[in-house]
């Protein structure tokens, strides 16, 4: 057909070139069918609802209660040591308390908040309903909320991880921690990890693919670039703390000696898997924050943002130098000094694009006439301390003051003032700026200036004097100290000024307590904000319609935008499927593509979340029946979610509005589906790498036993016999997706039987190779790298084979054809890598002992 043009110039499908389902309305009737596609369910909605608008408030709200048990966590151990020789906590108390309060801080309460306020934001940032994956999003927020409260829990029984929030090995190895409370902190962590995958899936496809039509990517809000980043930089390195996790469970579990020294392992091998995510992980918290800085500084200073281009490439070069920076952490670890240097100028380089950030918000205050209100007060706090905190960063990434202040009081006053600078004070910034957003009350003024002062004060008072303790050589991490060393004043005002700047944070609260009863209706664009958010409403469907944008600055620059979104005159203004709806459009021009039918509420992701956290706990406490029956019930919940997708979809058009019809149904590179499971990818490659990253560090580290003597060195014949199967596999896969669409029904299937038999004698032949080795994964760490990677690779073919099988299936209930194919093709890419990845795993264990011996 013809492609058209529309009203602001994109190309697309007119709407007279075919028969289109349920034709638009604009008026009171499309309102009426929107209000009941988005409406709230009348029971259990607290559970069942899936919008972003209910997850994120839910997400920020729990991230919230954790930052203040951490703080009264954190306000304990300041009593402890406000005095030397205080008995206010014993040591294992002490190191319980430590341990939770770094853990919750860093994963519980700042990478998932920072999550969360993306969530809640950005689809009315980028002019949508809503993301992409609904449902994703409810799974990752119920899975978050139920594993932290577990671990949170841990406390009042006894069971609390003791090894500090980094949890270095042989510390909390089998040997020096025999009880589960290092495996509780295995589990904390299993959770925020699937939350925070899910949630970097929703947001990098939900960014691409769900703008409003026209929003190039020149034209989004700044803080969707950092929020891009931001996810990528999850995707990326949050495999290694996964691998690192999964690694020493197996030690603990199974006696499989990665960080044990003297079977071959290295305890080096943890920190190295750690702060390859721990590091960037300083940047994932920040890089959000100070996109929300960008956003929010146009409203006060009343003119655009300065250096948007600059900004953005400012981003993108943090997240990748943040890769390059987990040796700063490790400069006292005994590593050659060449690497040293290397990591040491990565560690001074990343404070250029860091350092054009900040001039750019000064340049932007510069330009405009800022009006001072709370907000405000926050990002001004913002920019000294973490101006502060970054030239300490400076001063530690040299490798002489490092080694002198390393593990001292210095680096906690620096990590502070970085995290909570560079986070915290942003975060209060947007909690002033955009509540008015979703509760249409205003946050007071006054109280908000009280608690900016005492928060502010506090803070400084308290952490200032911390780098003259760690200059004066007071060791972090204990509990108790002597009163002859010149540190109890300095302690004594740091535990007073806490308490100050807690005094702050409890204004906060109770103003947000309070402003639902007595807080100034906010009115639409209370800040008079360039920005798309202010133009939805405190509705489920947030957009009347949704807005063809030309601007960076659309409330600004686009008149009558206001005016023409309430009175329907952008896209979707009805629900032509009488379902919720979203635009899916290009990733890069932002041209209307497609329009996609999102789920409603349900139970789905609940349970899934709440039967994966029965079942882990369960595993941790030793219920071997509550786990399989919770592992039962979460297997069926995923099952049933599975199924419910590629539902049958009309294959004609439907009116999407201004005279455009757009498809509902996509089986190719367009759909949502296929990019999701693109980026899911991305993170699974990197948990390979993060195994094979092992094997070779491990081989490093031990040269001389690496593999251990009297081994049978592998051979070549069973690795080419397994990668000959799984490329056959691989290619049938192919094949009968060819043959789908030409509608050959029975060799598609046989297709998919023969590509399961091949899956299945790949793993045998791998199986028995090992077994015939004689590599055992428990006595030595050579052979559990071996059986780690190759297990891993058999749990790609088995899952590759129930792909096949759920093809197989639904072929044959007639729920795969060749239109309806999508299910099919996302099975695909799971194959086209496991099996160039598999030959690539299987190449390096049968050739490198070859090569080293």
């Amino acid at each position: 057909m013809t492609l058209t043009r529309d009203a602001y110039g994109k190309e697309t499908l007119p709407l007279g070139s075919a028969r289109v389902l349920h034709p638009q309305s604009s008026g009171p009737d499309g309102l009426e069918r929107l209000a009941v596609a988005w409406a709230l369910p009348r029971r259990f909605a607290f559970v069942t609802e899936v919008n972003n608008t209910h997850i994120g408030v839910l997400y920020i709200a729990t991230g919230f209660l954790f930052f203040l048990g951490a703080g009264v966590l954190a306000l304990l151990m300041r009593i402890q040591l406000a005095y030397p020789g205080l008995a206010f906590l014993d040591a294992d108390t002490y190191n319980q308390f430590f341990t939770m309060h770094g853990t919750v801080m860093m994963f519980l309460f700042a990478v998932p908040i920072v999550e969360a306020f993306a969530v809640l934001l950005l689809p009315s940032l980028l002019g949508t309903r809503d993301m992409p994956f609904p449902r994703l999003s409810a799974l990752g927020y119920w899975a978050y909320a139920i594993g932290g409260t577990l671990v949170f829990s841990s406390l009042f029984f006894g069971i609390a991880p003791d090894g500090g929030w980094f949890m270095y090995p042989p510390l909390t190895g089998p040997k020096f921690s025999p009880g589960i409370n290092t495996d509780v902190w295995v589990l904390g962590l299993g959770f925020v990890e699937i939350s925070a995958v899910a949630a970097a899936v929703e947001l990098i496809v939900g960014i691409l693919k769900t703008r409003a039509p026209g929003m190039t990517l020149g034209r989004m809000p700044i803080f969707a670039w950092y929020m891009l980043v931001t996810a990528g930089m999850i995707m990326i390195g949050m495999p290694a703390v996964i691998a690192a996790d999964i690694l020493l469970e197996l030690e603990r579990a199974f006696g499989m000696p990665f960080y044990d020294a003297t079977k071959g392992g290295d305890p080096l091998l943890w920190q190295h898997l750690f702060w390859l995510f721990g590091h960037p992980e300083v940047y994932i918290i920040f890089l959000p924050a100070a996109g929300m800085v960008s956003m929010m500084l146009p409203s006060f200073a009343r003119a655009k943002l300065v250096g948007y281009n600059w900004l953005a490439l400012a981003a993108i070069s943090v997240g990748f130098l943040s890769f390059g920076l987990w040796v700063h952490h490790m400069f006292t670890t005994g590593l050659p000094l060449l690497s040293l240097a290397f990591f040491s100028a990565a560690s001074s380089a990343i404070a250029i694009p860091m350092g054009i950030q900040v001039f750019a918000w000064i340049a932007t205050l510069w330009d405009g006439k800022p009006v001072l209100r709370v907000p405000l007060l926050f990002i001004l706090g913002f920019l000294f301390i973490f101006t502060i905190g970054g030239l300490t960063g400076v001063m530690v990434a040299s490798v002489p003051y490092d080694w002198q202040v390393h593990d001292t009081y210095f680096v906690v006053a620096h990590f502070h003032y970085v995290l909570i600078g560079g986070m915290v004070f942003p975060l209060f910034a947007a909690f002033y700026y955009w509540t008015p957003l979703i509760t249409g009350r205003m946050l007071s003024e006054r109280l908000g200036r009280w608690a900016f002062w005492l928060m502010f004060v506090g803070f400084n008072a308290a952490f200032l004097p911390m780098h003259i303790t760690g200059l004066r050589g007071m060791p972090r991490r204990i509990y108790t100290y002597s009163g002859e060393l010149g540190w109890n004043w300095l302690n004594v005002i740091s535990s007073a000024f806490s308490f100050v700047f807690a005094a702050g944070v409890l204004i906060f609260v109770v103003d947000i307590i309070r402003h639902r009863r007595v807080g100034r209706k906010a009115g639409y664009n209370p800040w008079q904000a360039p920005s798309l958010e202010w133009l939805s409403n405190q509705v489920g469907h947030g957009f009347r319609s949704i807005m063809p944008i030309r601007s960076r600055y659309p409330v600004w620059e686009q008149p009558g935008l206001k005016e023409d979104e309430v009175a329907g005159r952008g896209f979707l203004p009805d629900a032509p499927t009488r379902e919720r709806e979203a635009l899916v459009t290009g990733p890069i021009t932002g041209e209307p593509e497609q329009i996609i039918r999102l789920p409603g509420p349900g139970w789905t992701a609940f349970l899934a979340a709440t039967a994966t956290a029965a079942g882990l706990a369960a595993g941790t406490l030793g219920l071997t029946t509550i786990a399989m029956i919770a592992g039962a019930v979460a297997a069926v919940a995923y099952l049933y979610w599975l199924w419910s997708t590629d539902r049958a979809l009309p294959r004609q058009l439907a009116d999407a509005g201004r005279g455009v019809a757009l498809p509902l149904y996509s089986n190719d590179s367009q759909s949502v589906g296929w990019w999701g499971m693109v980026v899911l990818l991305i993170s699974d490659a990197a948990v390979v790498a993060s195994f094979a990253f092992a094997y070779l560090f491990l081989w490093t580290a031990r040269p001389a036993i690496w593999p251990p003597a009297g081994l049978q060195l592998p051979g070549f014949l069973e690795p080419a016999l397994i990668s000959a199967a799984v490329a056959v596999a691989w290619v049938l896969f192919e094949v009968a997706d060819r043959l789908n669409q030409r509608d050959r029904r029975l060799a598609t299937s046989f297709c998919f039987i023969v590509s399961v038999v091949l899956a299945g004698g790949a793993i045998v032949i791998g199986w028995s190779w090992l077994h015939g080795l004689g590599i055992e994964a428990t006595r030595h760490s050579y052979g559990a790298a071996v059986w780690t990677l190759l297990g891993t690779m058999a749990l790609h073919l088995a899952i590759g084979a129930g792909m096949a099988l759920w093809c197989l299936l639904r072929l044959g209930l007639g729920m795969i054809d060749s239109w309806r194919c999508l299910t099919l093709r996302i099975c695909l890419l799971w194959w086209r890598f496991t099996a160039p990845v598999t030959a690539l795993v299987l190449l390096m264990i049968a050739g490198f002992p070859h090569v080293v011996s």
